[in-house]
């Protein structure tokens, strides 16, 4: 009898440490005694007195099968209450793990002084109706403090179609500037220093006529290769993954990427021949996790075929770059990029043999998430944009275009676009 009631008082015991709504203070971690005496004294009646409410309406997302309010990030990664020592690795080492900045694995970002020798680029991504119209745009943004320019192209473009062509009614320079020839290209940077002025094309399929296009422009301006910079996405697999604008089959198109990192680390040696692109499959549906994983494979991806071409890691892997999407969820946002970019150079170092150090860095673009936007209340975008930007600018991207309030709405009024750069100016000064 007495080893019953005993057993009986256990599993009492466990069943009312199992039910207690600190319960999860002690799964899987071992919490310090200061720890558990404020669990205990604090949070417990704490808890009992204003028990913890799910957020939005009740859901199987947001409750537990206990009717319990249930935390978690967009991504639907659970969320503590409380972060401590308790929830570092057993064999954690500051040195290992975070280090300091500009150090591996980089955390903490790739430049030891952080954003106090040199601001992240801030390069608004703007292209429409006609290369004049879009030159001018152009020249209002770098008038009004933008860093850089990042070029939109319309469907036809980015599809390979010339503008006359009947495939393209409807459809030109609608989501982007439409470019047919070299002569629209010459228009487009007309007045603007290409030596001087970083250019980001996003142009996938079609990239390399649309670079060799810019090049050609550069050197009639009189530029040297070897000093521009800027960025071709030339990210063909996250087409096949997301976007869709895909022309050739996958074989043909990663020859092509291929050739472009044979030809950059040649003659473009400051310019990145490719921008390994998240952006797109998270705004497609993706969780941040699942963004990240596509992103970093299909990087990769890219360097097992260079590696097959017989290019050497460390000739074209500096100028590999990413881009990536910043999301509502500030802190999984900031978790995301820190992460990135100690997997990259984990990846990098030890998978392919890098040996210096540039070769190691993940160096990223990232733009605002154009999904989290709403043509209802437009204006609440601002808030949006903003939360957003400081997440991307606190996990160290070293380029960022915050997306424009009325995008839901239409191509960005020049108002709107002033705002959305004055709200980067805002978080840098």
């Amino acid at each position: 009898m007495a080893d019953e009631l005993k057993k009986s008082k256990n599993n009492k015991d466990q069943s009312t440490v199992a039910d207690s709504p600190i319960a999860d203070l002690f799964q899987d971690r071992h919490p310090s005694d200061s720890e558990r005496r404020w669990a205990e004294k604090a949070l417990a009646p704490s808890l009992e007195k204003a028990p913890e409410k799910p957020i939005g309406s009740a859901s199987g997302v947001n409750l537990d099968e206990h009717g319990n309010a249930r935390f978690t990030t967009i991504s639907g990664m659970p969320i503590r209450r409380l972060y401590t020592q308790a929830d570092l690795p057993e064999d954690w080492n500051n040195d290992q793990y975070l280090n300091y900045p500009g150090q591996p694995p980089y955390p903490r970002g790739i430049h030891a002084s952080g954003y106090r020798g040199r601001l992240w680029t801030m390069r608004q991504f703007s292209g429409f109706a006609s290369p004049e119209e879009t030159n001018e745009r152009y020249k209002y943004l770098l008038a009004h403090g933008g860093g850089g320019l990042s070029v939109a192209f319309d469907l036809p473009t980015l599809m390979g179609y010339d503008s006359d062509h009947a495939a393209s009614e409807g459809e030109v320079g609608k989501c982007g500037v439409a470019i047919d020839s070299l002569e629209d290209m010459e228009i487009l940077f007309s007045g603007i220093d290409l030596e001087k002025t970083t250019v980001s094309m996003t142009i996938n399929s079609p990239a390399s006529v649309l670079w060799a296009m810019y090049l050609v422009v550069a050197e009639k301006q009189g530029a040297d290769w070897k000093k521009i910079s800027g960025t071709i996405q030339n990210d063909i697999l996250k087409e096949y993954i997301a976007q869709k604008e895909y022309i050739y089959p996958p074989a043909p198109s990663m020859r092509l990427v291929i050739d472009t990192f044979e030809f950059g680390s040649k003659f473009t040696p400051k310019f990145n021949t490719i921008s390994i692109s998240g952006y797109h499959i998270r705004e497609a549906g993706s969780t941040a996790l699942q963004e990240l994983a596509f992103t970093i494979y299909d990087g990769v991806e890219y360097v097992e075929w260079a590696r097959r071409r017989g290019l050497d890691v460390d000739e074209f892997g500096p100028r590999l770059s990413f881009f990536f999407n910043s999301h509502n969820d500030f802190f999984e946002e900031i978790a995301k990029f820190r992460a990135s970019r100690k997997i990259w150079y984990r990846l990098m170092k030890d998978r392919f043999g890098a040996r210096q150090q540039r070769t190691w860095l993940m160096r990223f673009h990232t733009q605002t998430a154009g999904v989290s936007l709403t043509a209802q209340q437009p204006m609440n975008n601002i808030a949006r944009v903003a939360v957003q930007a400081l997440a991307a600018v606190l996990g160290g991207t070293q380029s960022l275009h915050t997306d424009s309030y009325d995008e839901a709405l239409a191509l960005p009024t020049q108002e709107a676009a002033r705002i959305a750069l004055r709200t980067q100016q805002i978080i840098a000064y």
